[in-house]
């Protein structure tokens, strides 16, 4: 099975594969994977695939509960290994995975920004695969060219080159003001123009806000 094959088989599912790489040794993959790929949302479609799932099922955990199922399947079809960002610790190293993939690269507000999603990505989980497969070439960052309308999209400054304040977000999240990041998902994220032809649906940038308001996991 070649790269193509793969990807329309994740893309059935409603994932995507949002990188790839061969690991080395020290990168925290099984000496026995020669192929990492990494999954993340297909858009459009994804959020409602979710909703019909039977996860949604008004119990805790309901993407990462879908995660597993469907990426256990995929990995299995493959004769893959499956791997998570959740259920540790310890936890397996994905941003690290992911700046290796040549896929995603730090922002100019500190958050991973990706070839395709912008700074809406998130990644759904991994496989590992004991073949080595060739990959499509590695992209150059979006941010090269981008006047970088992110730097200044936060109402109160908690995302920058520095980092995030955490907790001046939460703060604003509490007032009035904040009630369009709750609604329509972070500005920062969404003032980036890879984030814009993304098509993540508001409703699921919604759900994530309250979430991550809560202090839950998705």
């Amino acid at each position: 099975m070649n790269y193509d094959d793969i990807l329309a088989r994740a893309q059935a599912d409603h994932l995507d594969i949002f990188g790839a790489f061969h690991p080395n040794p020290d990168d925290g993959v099984s000496r026995a994977a020669q192929t990492l790929l990494l999954l993340g949302p297909h858009e459009p479609g994804f959020w409602a695939a979710i909703k019909s799932a039977p996860e949604w099922d008004g119990l805790p955990d309901p993407i990462d509960r879908w995660s597993e199922r469907i990426i256990n399947q995929i990995a299995a079809d493959l004769g893959g290994t499956a791997l998570y960002p959740f259920g540790g610790p310890p936890f397996q190293p994905f941003i690290a995975w992911a700046l290796k993939s040549g896929r995603a690269w730090q922002s100019p507000v500190s958050l991973l920004v990706h070839d395709t999603a912008g700074l809406m990505v998130s990644y759904r989980g991994a496989i590992a695969l004991p073949e080595k497969i060739e990959l499509p070439s590695i992209s150059e960052t979006p941010c090269t060219t981008c006047e970088a309308p992110c730097v200044k999209a936060c109402p109160v400054g908690a995302l920058d080159a520095s980092g995030y304040d955490v907790a001046a977000c939460h703060n604003f999240l509490e007032t009035p003001q904040g009630s369009d990041c709750m609604t329509n998902g972070c500005q920062v994220r969404r003032a980036c123009p890879v984030s814009q032809s993304y098509g993540r649906v508001g409703e699921q940038s919604a759900y994530h806000m309250s979430i991550f308001h809560k202090g839950d996991s998705a």
